[in-house]
């Protein structure tokens, strides 16, 4: 698990990967990064939306301003557990998250307010998310979980690559604890890559990607689950009327 930081700001780039992409970039890479004290860990997330899948479908638009609520563990979590309470925000091209940790018994349903998140650091963070959940009447909508494979910067400590695999989710049993049994969001097995950095991309990792044929993608796990697997059956049995509304609604 890496270190926890809650607040932030940064660039990132996305990729999907072959398994020859990822060994090919893996291993030009090693001079240049250190794994993380723990490299490989399975992340899990619940995500916040609204009865419609107003966030999701409007993230799609690829609108200058986003954001997006959700619950995050690191593993299958038991009562006493931390879990992360996390608002991402993202504005022409650049992603500020804000978090709060609270255990996990709190977290299912969320409630902002308990008296175990008066840490005079989070106030800010507090007051945001529970301005969100009002704004929006959210509430959980889907799981997503992932493995992950983690490095770091040794000369830039901003710098953080990461490799997900085994992309999964569900749209029942919305809390963390209710294990991982899932189904899978790719039908390949793409590796997606994420380099999230606060300034420009190294020389070297550019040449890098470029050597690879790796090329930046807008690539949301979120997003594609809505797409192929809530919005997609549903259009399955409509008539062409009906799935035009339907889609330009979506959009």
């Amino acid at each position: 698990m890496p270190d926890i930081i809650y607040s932030f700001k940064r660039y990132e780039k996305k990729y999907l990967l072959s398994d020859e992409q990822y060994e090919f970039i893996k291993n030009g890479m090693k001079n240049y990064v250190i794994a993380d004290e723990h490299p490989r860990y399975s992340l899990c997330n619940i995500y916040y939306d609204t009865d419609d899948w107003r966030l999701i479908r409007k993230s799609i638009e690829k609108p200058v301003y986003k954001e997006k609520l959700r619950i995050r563990s690191y593993g299958v979590p038991k009562n006493g557990d931390k879990v992360f309470v996390e608002l991402k925000k993202k504005f022409s091209g650049v992603v500020y998250k804000r978090r709060i940790a609270l255990p996990a018994e709190d977290g299912f349903p969320l409630n902002i307010k308990d008296e175990k998140l008066a840490d005079v650091k989070s106030i800010q963070t507090k007051n945001e998310t529970e301005w969100f959940l009002r704004l929006y009447n959210a509430y959980p909508r889907m799981f997503i979980g992932y493995d992950r494979e983690a490095y770091s910067g040794i000369n830039n400590s901003g710098l953080r690559i990461t490799f997900d695999t085994n992309m999964r989710f569900r749209t029942d049993r919305l809390d963390l604890r209710c294990g991982d049994n899932t189904s899978p969001i790719l039908k390949n097995d793409d590796i997606l890559c994420e380099i999230k950095i606060p300034g420009a991309c190294p020389i070297w990792l550019s040449r890098l990607l470029s050597e690879s044929r790796a090329f930046p993608i807008s690539f949301s796990k979120y997003g594609t689950c809505y797409r192929d697997h809530i919005l997609a059956p549903s259009l399955k049995n409509k008539t062409a009327s009906e799935k035009n509304k339907e889609v330009l609604e979506s959009a």
